[in-house]
C-alpha cells in the first residue's frame, strides 16, 4: 500500500512568499477574502485594516518629527510586549523616510485612536495592517523634505533626493541636513498618497535585515526602562486586592481589624461586585492601600472575609468537563455546517474512527502580572499601564470614572508579555477606583497568584470527531462536535453557543476536500471570565483536527507526515 496520504486528506500548504509571488512582485497583501458558495457578493466587504475600529492612519505629522539637531522621533501607537513592534514601525518609517538609524528615537503614543487609527495590539496585526499607512508616513515626511530643500535651492523638485539623512541637489552635489530642514518642511502640506513615491523593497535598508537590534534592548539589559510595575508617581499609595474566589462571588461578612493593625497599612476599600455580563468590569472585592506593596500584601494576608460564591460556587472543572463529553455523545447541537449525507456515508464507510480531545483552561500567564497607576483627582484622570488596547482603556476610564474621553490619559508602558490578557483593563479600572477614593495616586499590582487565579482563561473545550473512510483509506465522511464556553459569554448575558468568528477559526472554513462533512456545536455555559488567548479558537480546532487526520492515515496504513 503506497505511504501517500489521500487527496481528500492532504491541506494545500500555501507560503506567504508563494502568495505574493504569484499575485505580482511589490504586492502588499492586506487581507484575502476567498469566496465562499452561497456568500452575498453585492455588498462591499471590508477586511484588514478597513475592519478595524478607527482604521489605520498615516499623516507624517502625526508619526514623525524631527529636531533641529536631525534626531527623527517615531511615534509608535501599538504596545510593545516583547514581539518588536516599537522596532518594527521605527524600522519601515526610517526605511522610506531616508533616515540614519543612529539618528532615529521612538516614543510611545497615548491611547487616542481617532489620532492615531486602531491601536488594540492583538491578532499579530500591527505590521500586518499598517506596513503600509507607515510607509506613506515615512514617504511622506521625505517627499515635505525633498521640496523644503528644492524650494530653499530654488531647484525643480526631480533634482533633489534624500538619502542619508541629507537632501541632495543632483546637479550642484549640495546637500541639507534634515534637521536645517525640519521646519520648512513641517509647514508644508502633506502630499497626496496616491502621488507618492515609495521606495523599491530591494533598496530597502532596514526592513528584513538581521543586523537591526530593538530600540529598547540597551534599557532592558541596563533595567532602565519601564513596564507597567516600574511606576512611580509623587505621593503615591500601593494597593493589593482580595477578589472572590469564585466568579459573580461577593464578600459576605468582612472583619479587616487585624489587617489595619499591619504598619504601613493605611485603608481598607470594599468593592462591589460587577453586573453580570462583566466585560472588562473590576470583579470587585477587599481592598488593602499601603505605603508599600508589601504592607498592603501582608495586610491583604490580616483580612477575615467570608465569601458568598454566587451562581458558580459549585463549578468543577472535572465535573464540567464530563458535561461537555456527554454533549457531544449527542446530535443536540446547533447544526454549523452541513455539506453531504454524514449519516448514509458513514453507515456505508469500510473504516470508521472516532477520537475526542479535551483542551482545559488555559491563563495567559505573562511575566508580567497586571499592574497599574491611576491618579484621579480635580476632574481629570491619569493612568500608566501595560495594556494592550490603549483605546478602550480609556473609553471604559471614561465611563467608569464619569469623565469626558479628553479628560482620560492612558500612558502605555512597556509590558512584560500579553498575550491578550493586557487588552482587558480591569485592573487598570481597579487602579482609577483606588485612586479616586483615595484623592491621590494609587498603584494596583497583582501577584502571579492573583494572575492565575482571577484571569480571563482561555475556554475549555471537548472536541468529538467521527470519520468514516472507503476501502482505499479515503476519507467520505467527517462529524465534528465542538463545546465550549464562548468568548461572548464577557459581552451578553449567558450565551451558550459559540459566536461565528469562534466556529470560523478552523470549522465551518474546515480546508479539507470530503464530500459529507457536518459539524455541530452543542451548549456550554460558562462558569468564568472567558477571553482570548493568543490564536483563540484555533487551539482547540486545530489540535483537534490535526491530531484526527494522524488518527486518519494510521487507520489508513498511511504516514501522516507524507
Amino acid at each position: 500500500m503506497s505511504n501517500r496520504v489521500p487527496e481528500s486528506l492532504r491541506i494545500a500548504n500555501v507560503s506567504r512568499r508563494s502568495l505574493l509571488l504569484g499575485m505580482g512582485a511589490g504586492s502588499l497583501v492586506l487581507a484575502i477574502g476567498l469566496p465562499r458558495p452561497g456568500r452575498a457578493q453585492d455588498a462591499p466587504v471590508q477586511f484588514g485594516a478597513d475592519a478595524m475600529p478607527n482604521g489605520w492612519r498615516d499623516d507624517p505629522n502625526v508619526f514623525v518629527s524631527i529636531a533641529e539637531d536631525g534626531i527623527v522621533t517615531v511615534t509608535v501607537h501599538r504596545s510593545e510586549m516583547g514581539q518588536g513592534v516599537r522596532t518594527s514601525i521605527a524600522m519601515v518609517v526610517a526605511d522610506e523616510l531616508e533616515a540614519e538609524w543612529d539618528m532615529v528615537r521612538v516614543t510611545q503614543a497615548p491611547g487616542n485612536e481617532p489620532r492615531y487609527g486602531n491601536q488594540d495590539t492583538d491578532g499579530s496585526r500591527s505590521l500586518r495592517h499598517f506596513f503600509g499607512p507607515m510607509r506613506r508616513a515615512g514617504a511622506s515626511a521625505r517627499t515635505m523634505l525633498e521640496q523644503a530643500a528644492a524650494e530653499a535651492w530654488d531647484v525643480p523638485l526631480s533634482e533633489v533626493r534624500a538619502e542619508g539623512h541629507v537632501v541632495r541637489h543632483a546637479g550642484s552635489d549640495r546637500t541639507m541636513g534634515f534637521g536645517e530642514l525640519a521646519a520648512k518642511a513641517a509647514a508644508l502640506p502633506v502630499p497626496d498618497r496616491e502621488g507618492l513615491r515609495l521606495k523599491d523593497p530591494a533598496t530597502f535598508r532596514y526592513v528584513g535585515k538581521a543586523d537591526i537590534g530593538l530600540v529598547d534592548n540597551d534599557d532592558i539589559t541596563r533595567g532602565t526602562t519601564t513596564y507597567g510595575i516600574d511606576v512611580r508617581r509623587e505621593g503615591m499609595l500601593y494597593a493589593v486586592i482580595a477578589r472572590p474566589p469564585v466568579f459573580g462571588g461577593s464578600v459576605a461578612s468582612l472583619d479587616d481589624s487585624a489587617a489595619l493593625q499591619v504598619p504601613g497599612v493605611e485603608r481598607i476599600v470594599r468593592l462591589d461586585p460587577p453586573a453580570i455580563p462583566a466585560e472588562f468590569q473590576p470583579l470587585g472585592g477587599v481592598a488593602v492601600i499601603a505605603r508599600n506593596t508589601w504592607a498592603a500584601i501582608k495586610g491583604r494576608e490580616a483580612l477575615v472575609i467570608e465569601w458568598e460564591d454566587g451562581p458558580h460556587a459549585a463549578y468543577s472543572s472535572d465535573d464540567f468537563r464530563a458535561e461537555l463529553e456527554a454533549a457531544v455523545q449527542t446530535g443536540d447541537g446547533k447544526l454549523i455546517l452541513n455539506r453531504g449525507d454524514v449519516a448514509a456515508a458513514l453507515a456505508e464507510a469500510e473504516t470508521r474512527v472516532v477520537a475526542e480531545y479535551y483542551i482545559p483552561h488555559l491563563a495567559q500567564a505573562p511575566m508580567e502580572p497586571p499592574a497599574a497607576v491611576a491618579d484621579v483627582r480635580d476632574g481629570s484622570c491619569e493612568v500608566w499601564a501595560c495594556v494592550q488596547a490603549p483605546q478602550v482603556t480609556r473609553l471604559r476610564l471614561a465611563q467608569r470614572m464619569e469623565l469626558p474621553e479628553e479628560d482620560v490619559t492612558v500612558n502605555v508602558t512597556l509590558l512584560g508579555g500579553g498575550f491578550g490578557r493586557k487588552s482587558k483593563p480591569d485592573f487598570v479600572l481597579e487602579a482609577a477606583i483606588l485612586s479616586r477614593e483615595m484623592g491621590a495616586p494609587v498603584k494596583l499590582t497583582w501577584t502571579r497568584e492573583d494572575d492565575l487565579h482571577h484571569s480571563y482563561y482561555h475556554t475549555v473545550s471537548v472536541e468529538r470527531l467521527e470519520a468514516g473512510l472507503d476501502a482505499q483509506g479515503k476519507a467520505v465522511a467527517w462529524l465534528h462536535r465542538t463545546a465550549a464556553p464562548t468568548i461572548g459569554s464577557i459581552f451578553a448575558p449567558d450565551p451558550k453557543e459559540k459566536l461565528p468568528f469562534e466556529l470560523g477559526m478552523g470549522l465551518t472554513n474546515m480546508p479539507l476536500d470530503i464530500p459529507n462533512v457536518r459539524a455541530e456545536n452543542p451548549q456550554a455555559p460558562a462558569h468564568v471570565r472567558i477571553g482570548w488567548y493568543r490564536s483563540v479558537s484555533n487551539i482547540p480546532h486545530a489540535f483537534a483536527i490535526q491530531s484526527f487526520i494522524a488518527e486518519l492515515a494510521a487507520a489508513a496504513g498511511r504516514d501522516p507526515l507524507e
